[in-house]
């Protein structure tokens, strides 16, 4: 029964990417990426090997803790990005506990986690192979760490599986995990400070998550080099009891949601409010702004977008103090007028079957393109104004106002447009409905990855005209062509907009059907 719940998570994993060959230059690409970062951790804790018995334990131990919390931390608020081995989906069949708890574990390894789990673990055994003994315990303790890092992971994703079936939790969960993302670069530059400041500090505190369930199989190998033995025995001993209880854990928790599985509700449906539909026009174009609003507002896919954007300030003035030079504020409202303009070029595909509705009620493409950028816009505009004065008040340099709010508009309105030409032209794999923003379904990621590239070189080459003109500005200084940005800003990228709405929205009246089986075979 184990071998055949692996090799339904082989055959599953496999089925996936013979959808489409695209799937594969997706999964190539991530490999890739995956295999550079394991080769450098790889190769690091190799030469560790003729560092000082005491630096390699302390970065073996602070390492491998790392990786536990991480393995017990990340399924909280992506426990939905691999429901392959769903034990829900388990719930009529009558499989033996303890093969089901070996089957799920070990299919927890399959994958570019688990392996590069294990691999970088492995590599500790090359770290301590300074005798027999140390190599023995450090394998030892590899096989406890990623057993225990696996474990944990499942013990967290089947206790908060009711929680994660709430739809507002998992809202709120993906929103707040993309806050660390968007400011991993000043996280990692002020820890690594921190440590830089405290290197005596790390070895004690090494030393004493060692007796910690996080720290305590990597410090095997390093105790029994460093000729502690009792030490390493007792830790042996603590971490197969964490292992044991982990284990007996997610055996009553697997149990009860065998019996009970999770089930998200319905909720409680307010009846009787039409929310923006009984603010905005009753129009075609008006009705379509009113729901994407809504879908801006409620759907995290969309909201994610609007996290990132007063984010940008912190990462760029953050920037602005690690060069000394607060010059790349600048690039603030061309970035957000950029975010915010492109994020619904794969608008229709966020719709998902949804779309059937606007071919149902036969709205027009030019109201549907039309509803879509002007709700973007309601809040694009707003806050690529507030940017661009905000940067020339903090700068006190007024004098290039205009130049930059030219460019910002440029890209703003220019990009709508071009948007709406591609939501209404091609499709791409995106997060489904309800699902976490993480969480894309398999498909040609190849082909989505062109299309985006591609479209956001079309992009560039059309604000090349204001782009043009700011450069002049900067390096002659004349005002004028400041002025002459914001013109060309304004009315060549109105131009451009009112362009990609009319032949985005003829496009979608030709291409509604074929739009809407795309999406449905992306499901």
């Amino acid at each position: 029964m184990v071998a055949h719940l692996l090799r339904l998570k082989l055959t599953l994993l496999r089925n996936g990417l013979r959808r489409s060959p695209w799937q594969l230059v997706g999964m190539a690409i991530a490999g890739l990426y995956a295999l550079g970062v394991v080769a450098t951790l790889v190769i690091a804790l190799v030469l560790l090997r003729a560092a000082g018995p005491v630096t390699a334990h302390t970065a073996v131990v602070l390492g491998g803790s790392a990786a536990v919390l991480g393995w017990g931390v990340v399924p909280v608020v992506a426990s939905a990005t691999d429901m392959t081995l769903d034990p829900a989906r388990f719930t009529t069949f009558a499989i033996p506990m303890k093969q089901m708890l070996a089957g799920l574990a070990l299919g927890g390894l399959i994958g570019i986690p688990g392996l590069a789990t294990m691999l970088v673990a492995l590599s500790t055994v090359a770290t301590w192979s300074r005798g027999l003994l140390p190599a023995l315990a450090a394998l030892i303790g590899a096989f406890l760490g990623v057993v225990t890092c696996v474990v944990l992971a499942k013990v967290v994703t089947t206790a908060t599986a009711s929680l994660a079936a709430s739809r507002r939790f998992k809202d709120i969960s993906a929103i707040a995990f993309m806050v660390p993302l968007v400011l991993l670069g000043p996280i990692v530059a002020g820890v690594g400070r921190g440590i830089s400041a405290s290197t005596g500090f790390l070895p004690e505190f090494a030393r004493t998550l060692s007796w910690t369930p996080l720290g305590a199989p990597w410090a095997l190998g390093g105790d029994i080099a460093s000729g502690r033995p009792a030490e390493a025995g007792v830790k042996l001993l603590l971490s197969v009891a964490v292992l044991g209880a982990l284990a007996w854990c997610w055996k009553l928790l697997l149990e009860r949601a065998l019996v009970m599985p999770p089930y998200a509700g319905a909720g409680k449906r307010r009846r009787g409010r039409l929310g923006l539909f009984g603010v905005l026009p009753a129009t075609p174009a008006g009705a379509v702004m009113a729901r994407s609003l809504t879908y801006w507002l409620r759907d995290p896919r969309y909201s994610g977008s609007l996290v990132v954007i007063p984010l940008l300030p912190v990462v760029l003035a953050f920037q602005g103090t690690q060069t000394g030079s607060y010059g790349s504020l600048a690039f603030l409202a061309p970035l957000a007028a950029f975010i915010l303009a492109w994020s619904i070029s794969a608008d229709v595909s966020y719709d998902n079957t949804a779309f059937a509705l606007h071919l149902a009620t036969g709205v027009r493409g030019v109201a549907d393109r039309l509803g879509r950028a002007l709700a973007c816009l309601t809040f694009a505009l707003p806050v690529v104004l507030v940017f661009s004065v905000g940067y020339a008040a903090f700068t006190g340099n007024w004098v290039s106002l205009p130049g930059q709010l030219g460019l910002s508009l440029g890209i703003l309105f220019t990009g709508l447009g071009l948007s709406s030409v591609v939501s209404a032209r091609y499709t791409v794999i995106v997060p489904l409905p309800g699902d976490s923003p993480f969480k894309k379904p398999p498909g040609n990621v190849g082909q989505t990855m062109a299309v985006q590239f591609v479209g956001m070189l079309v992009l560039f080459v059309l604000v090349l005209p204001e782009a043009a003109l700011l450069i002049a500005n900067a390096v002659t200084g004349n005002i004028l062509f400041g002025w002459l940005t914001l013109a060309a800003g304004i009315v060549l990228g109105l131009i451009l907009f009112l362009a990609g709405v009319r032949l985005g929205g003829k496009w979608l009246d030709t291409r509604g059907p074929e739009l809407l089986a795309q999406v449905t075979v992306n499901r």
